[in-house]
């Protein structure tokens, strides 16, 4: 409205003094009074005379002005001060608060550092139950307080079951916030647990991820693994190259602990012959002794002679520490043995197609010196302290502690080991693990076979052939069933040939031949005494069916109707009652949890 009235009031003004517009915008004193007095007239003409004021006097709004401008600058500058005081006062508090924070992280690093150290102390001096379960509780504590180490050791505890139950899914929310500090070990585990399906779902692609992440963190399980993986093509393209980088990241780390003695190669025992041939304290037993052996070979030159005695000794009689120590020897030299690299390649290599450590060391050594064996690092790679889980691997087994068995030979397993494929593999068949459903059984044992039988084994690729016959963890399968039976033969396996010549006998995935069932069936005989028994109980049945054939055929052609061949008949009496007396008297020993070709044939 007062915008309004001064725009009337220069109008005005305009048109009564004739005076231009512009010469109003000089707002002088006498000027402004004017205006305030045609403004006054103007607000009595249009009857708002209540918004009448007193005209200003410029000197005092002015003055007015200035002082109010000085207050609230003032006031701006109290408002600032204290502003300034209370940001001031704020990061005092804030410093002083992350200062106390920093001061207790360190107090109860140090602290859990030592806790760490206590528990890690008691453990390797102390081997009594009490004394582990107080340095666990320590662990426990550290692990509490944030301490990485700590973390990382129990969380392996809670998922292998070490000198205590097993609590996987404890183990996975420590793996996970491990994972998320950047642990490698943690990152690997992860892979692991993903990999299996063990307390979380199975993911290969994620478990992929983790252990990629934990090889790039330096994890040398992680590096193991994907060595393995790109080697063989497990959920990645076979690539020689990558496998190869990774196995040689790991040779040269395990070489170099091996040269300096920091680690202790040891032996893995297959469960399935350990189970049935051997008792439980041999191998170890005969591992003591050559340590001795060792110990006196490195006193002095005399005792050198004694030790090459006994090693000699012991390789004749098939002991593969012998062997592989015999390889050493003639690859360093003494007063005993002429240095040899052939020699020791002998050895080594007699040792090492036995599965002996050292004897596989020895073979890595000489590749690695430029010798010319074509050994692959990754032998070199199987020789690392991890191993040392075959060993508690089969006491847990022996303890009767399954599940923590099964997790310990299982990432060996994954490391690419074919000994813990297999006995994972049978643990799984033994239908005592509790960690994974019923229907994760099967398809996972038959996964770890097919690896193992990739690998050489030629059990491992009868049983992939049982499950492929039976439709145990896959759909029933004869054609696939013949191909693995038939790729085991070439192994010289008796089991197989008998249930190829099964096969071949009743057209089971392949064309039906009696005369090749009658091949096979004695070739199985003659490879092995066990199946000697069985066979000729294939045999007499194909016999007695020969003899219906021929029976069915006599009759038809010679024999007048309403007569019969006494003779024949008891011929054939006499077959079937023979067949009988063995039926529940012979059972042919196969390692299968379920039935074999033979077994079911005589109605086991």
């Amino acid at each position: 409205m007062k915008a309004l009235s001064v725009a009337l009031l220069l109008a005005l003004l305009a048109s009564v003094h004739r005076i231009p517009l512009t010469d109003y915008c000089f707002f002088s004193r006498s000027r402004l009074c004017v205006l305030w007095e045609l403004q006054r007239r103007f607000l009595l003409f249009t009857g708002e005379s209540d918004l009448l004021s007193v005209p200003p006097d410029p000197q005092v709004q002015g003055r007015e002005t200035e002082r109010s401008f000085e207050n609230q600058k003032e006031k701006n500058v109290s408002k600032q001060e204290a502003l300034n005081e209370s940001q001031l006062l704020t990061m005092q508090d804030t410093f002083s608060s992350q200062g106390e924070d920093l001061a207790r992280r360190k107090k109860n690093e140090e602290r859990g550092h030592q806790l760490y150290k206590m528990s890690n102390k008691i453990l390797k001096h102390s081997k009594s139950k009490k004394d582990k379960e107080e340095a666990y509780q320590l662990l426990t504590k550290a692990a509490d307080m944030g301490h990485l180490k700590a973390m990382e050791k129990l969380a392996a505890a809670l998922l292998f079951g070490y000198h205590g139950p097993q609590n996987i899914t404890a183990a996975v929310t420590l793996y996970e916030t491990l994972a998320e500090k950047g642990s490698h070990r943690g990152q690997t585990a992860l892979g692991f647990m993903f990999s299996y399906g063990i307390g979380m779902e199975y993911n290969q692609a994620k478990a992929l991820v983790y252990y990629t992440f934990g090889s790039l963190g330096g994890n040398l399980i992680s590096q193991m693994i994907l060595g393995y993986r790109y080697w063989v093509g497990i959920n990645v393209p076979r690539n020689c190259e990558a496998a190869l980088t990774n196995y040689r990241k790991v040779a040269f780390f395990i070489a170099d602990k091996l040269e300096k003695n920091e680690e202790m190669p040891v032996e893995k025992v297959r469960l399935m012959e350990k189970s049935e041939n051997l008792s439980s304290n041999n191998d170890f037993l005969d591992w003591d002794v050559h340590q001795f052996y060792k110990f006196l070979a490195e006193r002095g030159d005399t005792q050198i002679q004694k030790a090459f005695y006994y090693f000699l000794k012991a390789a004749k009689a098939g002991n593969t520490h012998g062997m592989a120590f015999l390889g050493k020897m003639f690859l360093e030299g003494s007063v005993a043995v002429t240095q040899s690299n052939a020699s020791a390649f002998k050895y080594f290599t007699m040792a090492a197609e036995k599965g002996n450590a050292v004897g596989l060391w020895g073979l890595g050594l000489l590749y690695y010196q430029g010798k010319g064996v074509p050994v692959l690092y990754r032998n070199v790679c199987e020789l690392g302290s991890w191993s040392e889980k075959f060993l508690t691997a089969y006491f847990a087994y022996q303890d009767g502690n399954i599940d923590s068995s099964l997790i310990q030979y299982a990432l060996l397993a994954e490391m690419g080991y074919e000994v813990a494929q297999s006995n994972s593999a049978y643990i799984l068949e033994s239908e005592q693990v509790k960690i994974l459903s019923n229907d994760q059984m099967y398809p996972l044992a038959l996964l770890l076979w097919n690896r193992a039988a990739a690998q050489g084994n030629a059990f491992a690729r009868v049983k992939t052939g049982d499950y492929h016959f039976y439709g145990y963890g896959t759909k029933r399968d004869y054609v696939t069933a013949a191909i693995h039976y038939s790729l085991a033969v070439d192994h010289h396996i008796a089991q197989a040939m008998f249930n190829l010549a099964y096969m071949y006998e009743h057209g089971l995935g392949i064309p039906k031949d009696i005369h090749l069932a009658k091949r096979w069936y004695d070739l199985a005989a003659q490879t092995s005494p066990d199946a000697s028994i069985p066979v000729f109980l294939a045999r007499m049945k194909l016999e007695v069916k020969r003899l219906f054939s021929e029976i069915q055929l006599f009759k038809q052609t010679t024999i007048p109707a309403g007569k019969k061949s006494h003779a024949t008949s008891w011929k054939t009496v006499c077959i079937i009652a023979y067949l009988t007396s063995y039926k529940h008297t012979f059972i042919w020993r196969h390692p299968s949890v379920q039935k074999t070709p033979f077994q079911r044939f005589i109605g086991l």
